[in-house]
């Protein structure tokens, strides 16, 4: 950890986000999450799937 993290670090404690800001890096996570869960759980769609091209002679 560098210097300059901690200095970031004292700058958020001493003036923190917002609740707004809060919720929406919350948000996007959750979105994020979501979308992970769904393929893990239903597979990749075929439609979706690069094919591999022949290589080159």
């Amino acid at each position: 950890m560098t210097p300059i993290w901690l200095l970031r670090m004292a700058k958020w404690l001493r003036h923190p986000p917002s609740w707004g800001r809060v919720k929406l890096v919350v948000g996007v996570v959750l979105a994020c999450l979501v979308l992970f869960g769904i393929e893990v759980f239903f597979g990749w769609p075929e439609a979706l799937t690069v094919e591999r091209l022949r290589p080159r002679p």
